[in-house]
């Protein structure tokens, strides 16, 4: 997708795939920056890295979560672009600003609930360690949110690695929240996930996460060549022939 969007505007850059322990990101994203470089972050570094910057938005401070940095002299800075792609993606599915059920905790979910905050929804919060999960929620609370019970929500969103391997168990059922209207589902794979297909099939409005990555990763663009537009049809392009 960016890579797409470089080649479409003439741009002296490469966005490629690498693969780091969670001890060796602080170094990895030092060493980008120190060529002038940027990129994004994603699972499960996403907590690890906002810390790492040298200067977090406001929003990654709210967060803990950072998923795009960039160079600005020697000094890393860092955004999280999760949030608006999430809203944009819900927006085309008509999500109604009631109650979300959010599975996870990690970066992923950090972005719901500022979303959920933002929209002024509440949130129910499914995670499988259930301290993990009322540690979450006390976070939640602490940003805004109202906690509510699952059976209260009409939107419902992994924010959970379940679907990018076959044979995963999906991430929220829907008699948890038989009231639901709406699904979204941050991973993205080819034919879309099970989940989505399923929840589809049961008639819930549903779409996995190439929206949402089209979105934030136009957002990320922007952060790293402020001077350009991003080719979003080009890079919705791109996606789409990589997931068919």
């Amino acid at each position: 997708m960016q890579n797409a969007a470089f080649h479409a505007l003439g741009l002296d850059a490469v966005y490629v795939p690498l693969r780091a322990s969670p001890e060796e990101v602080p170094a990895l994203l030092r060493g980008l920056i120190r060529g002038g470089g940027g990129g994004n972050v994603t699972i499960p570094h996403k907590e690890l890295a906002a810390p790492t910057v040298d200067r977090p938005s406001a929003r990654v401070t709210s967060l803990g979560a950072c998923n795009t940095f960039w160079a600005d002299g020697s000094t890393a800075v860092g955004e999280n672009t999760d949030v608006d792609g999430l809203l944009e993606a819900l927006a085309l599915l008509e999500a109604p600003a009631t109650a979300w059920f959010i599975a996870g905790t990690g970066g992923g979910a950090r972005a719901a609930v500022a979303a959920a905050v933002t929209r002024q929804a509440g949130v129910a919060i499914r995670s499988r360690d259930s301290k993990r999960r009322r540690q979450f929620e006390l976070w939640a609370t602490s940003l805004g949110a109202s906690i509510v019970t699952a059976a209260e929500c009409e939107v419902l969103i992994n924010t959970t690695p379940l679907g990018l391997k076959a044979g995963d168990h999906l991430p929220i059922a829907l008699d948890e929240a038989p009231g639901a209207l709406v699904a979204f589902d941050m991973v993205y794979q080819r034919g879309e996930t099970a989940w989505v297909r399923l929840m589809r099939q049961q008639g819930l409005r549903s779409q996995d996460g190439r929206e949402m990555l089209v979105a934030q990763g136009a957002a990320a663009f922007r952060y790293w060549f402020p001077d350009e537009d991003p080719p979003r049809e080009i890079m919705r392009a791109a996606v789409r022939d990589a997931l068919r």
